[in-house]
């Protein structure tokens, strides 16, 4: 790694702070790793994340949460051409993904918080469409399946658009780019 690299990542990244050896809310077992971490992301702002992993049974959780406190929004943007793949994705665990008639990502007890880019999230939706395809019986269904997967590839290969909605009640979710459309 260069000096820059490190020099950019350490203005980014603050220390992470971790307890060790609490109580799981799954297992019940001292096994569990409670993490927060601070990252300065351009254009949004300090912004926390915390992640709970127990050693034990595996259970793992992510979020994130802006350090100064937000309204609620909505994040629109056009996915048309390739610099548009790179735009930054943060989504916190009460956030809910869009995609029009491909997917819905909707928030809940199990939801996670991520950072990410366009493409990562489409990639992570192709991902489960793929799996859903393999175990689908239903030639109707899975045929669906199929044509959603096709147009996933079009998209990441640049040949065809598609929208991406994120709302988010907490205010800690964004699409971070020029063309994203926020209200």
């Amino acid at each position: 790694m260069t000096t820059t690299t490190l020099l950019k990542l350490s203005v980014f990244m603050h220390p992470m702070s971790e307890l060790k050896n609490q109580l799981c809310p799954i297992c019940m077992e001292k096994k569990l790793v409670l993490r927060e971490e601070e990252m300065d992301i351009p254009h949004f702002g300090m912004t926390f994340i915390f992640t709970m992993q127990c050693e034990g049974c595996g259970y793992k959780k992510t979020d994130l949460e802006s350090a100064e406190p937000r309204k609620p929004c909505t994040y629109t943007i056009e996915v048309s051409e390739e610099k548009d793949l790179n735009a930054r994705v943060v989504k916190s665990s009460e956030g809910m993904v869009k995609i029009p008639h491909i997917m819905t990502i909707e928030s809940g007890p199990e939801s996670e918080g991520y950072i990410t880019n366009v493409e990562g999230l489409l990639t992570k939706v192709k991902q489960v469409l793929e799996s859903s395809y393999e175990a689908e019986e239903d030639d109707s269904l899975k045929n669906k399946l199929k044509n959603m997967i096709k147009k996933l590839n079009k998209v990441l290969a640049c040949h065809e658009s598609i929208k991406i909605i994120i709302q988010d009640p907490s205010g800690n979710s964004a699409i971070i780019s020029d063309k994203a459309v926020q209200s």
